[in-house]
């Protein structure tokens, strides 16, 4: 089969769908990846076909205050779909379009709304994704949202609270995705549900990808959801640590690791400058994993803490003593996958209700973006590496996300089609 697999978003948005390409083309079909122009190098140096889709990525130097704008706690959500993917809704169809020809199967990201009109218009089957439970919006298991906390101390009042919460909710952003529809009737299509909500989901086949540890399969999930477990990719041009980053892990006790994915690390305020100091204060080693652009505009270091723009979290997480993260589902798979305790520092989006999952698995402590400084990373972390049973517990999730397969559940499910 030739398969496209379209995409937008940071490193937890593509490596995924690397991960699914990787294995297809193990097994003989043809993969193709359409995505931002600026994942081109990457993919195609893993051998995979690459298709651009727009929009590209945005130059942060000409817009510094693009990512601020994307990781807002409360409008991050409208931000992304108003005022980054809908503008140029009719530029991502045609590309989609282009990269569909000849194909037998089309593989969407919840951001790509393009891919079902394409499939519609070819008569092409179509399996949509989800990265994370919070776009189910289940009301049998709610997630917490991050604009609006409150509404997780109300999940005593169950479905007959959360099914209306859940269709107020899509009434009240119909504006968001109004040009969505409108461009459904222009090219000839029928009238869809709404794509954030209901009108995401193939009729087909739903890959859930993440660990069914993090949520079970709802009674209203899309019945043909089939939840397969992390597929996991996290290379760079190299599965090792680099190598001025392999000396100092070897040169001392196991360090915190902080980190805030490829997304939130560019609106990332103070945060390595206080988990800096949180360390300094906690007498431990520090890997500050801190992007490109803010490497260049760390001061100086104190002796035990290293800055690095980048390394695989399948080889460094594991020799951590304790993960502080934003909790962006592909980070946060990682981190559970190396069964190391954490802090989680959720910023926006999905990050909030990845958080609360993880502190139901008793592997993890939560502390607010906004109640974040080095007094109180350091109290947070003092209670996560005193308290035995974060370890322990974690060591045992870990072992199971180990066990489960992903990438061969999802290419299964999607060869069955």
């Amino acid at each position: 089969m030739r398969i496209l697999l379209t995409t937008f978003g940071s490193l937890g948005d593509i490596h995924p769908y690397i991960a699914l390409a990787l294995e297809l083309k193990r097994r003989g079909h043809i993969p193709i990846l359409a995505t931002s122009g600026f994942y081109r190098p990457k993919v195609e140096a893993l051998g995979i076909e690459f298709r651009p889709l727009r929009p590209d990525q945005p130059d942060l130097e000409a817009d510094p205050e693009f990512m601020h704008r994307m990781m807002d706690l409360k409008k991050g959500p409208q931000n992304v779909i108003e005022g980054f993917i809908v503008p140029v809704l009719r530029e991502t169809y045609a590309d989609t379009l282009a990269a569909a020809e000849g194909v037998d199967l089309l593989v969407s990201h919840m951001l790509t709304f393009a891919t079902r009109m394409v499939a519609e218009q070819r008569g092409l089957p179509w399996v949509s994704t989800m990265l994370a439970p919070l776009g189910f919006f289940s009301a049998y298991d709610p997630p917490a949202l991050a604009p609006a906390p409150f509404l997780s101390r109300l999940r005593f009042l169950g479905p007959f609270f959360y099914r209306p919460l859940w269709n107020m909710a899509a009434w009240s952003v119909r504006n968001w995705t109004k040009p969505i529809h409108q461009f459904r009737a222009e090219i000839g299509l029928p009238p869809a549900p709404d794509p954030l909500f209901a009108g995401q989901h193939s009729p087909k086949l739903v890959l859930a990808l993440f660990s069914p540890l993090l949520a079970q399969k709802q009674r209203d999930w899309p019945p043909q959801t089939t939840v397969t477990g992390f597929p996991f990719f996290d290379q760079d041009g190299s599965a090792e640590v680099p190598t001025d980053l392999a000396r100092f892990l070897e040169a001392g006790d196991a360090p915190i690791v902080f980190t805030l994915g490829s997304a939130a690390v560019h609106a990332a305020g103070a945060y390595f400058q206080q988990s800096a100091e949180a360390a300094q204060r906690l007498n431990r080693r520090a890997v500050l994993l801190v992007g490109k652009e803010t490497k260049n505009h760390l001061p100086d270091l104190p002796p035990g803490i290293i800055a690095c723009d980048y390394a695989p979290f399948s080889a460094l997480f594991p020799r951590a003593a304790a993960i502080v993260h934003q909790s962006g589902i592909g980070t946060t798979g990682q981190a559970l996958q190396s069964g190391r305790p954490m802090l989680i520092v959720p910023y926006a989006h999905d990050q909030a209700d990845n958080a609360e999952r993880c502190a139901k698995l008793g592997v993890a402590r939560v502390l607010g973006r906004r109640r974040y400084s080095a007094d109180t990373a350091t109290r947070e972390l003092g209670k996560l590496l005193n308290d035995s049973r974060y370890a322990t517990q974690a060591q045992d999730v870990g072992t199971a996300i180990r066990q489960e397969t992903g990438v061969k559940n999802a290419c299964d499910a999607l060869e069955s089609l």
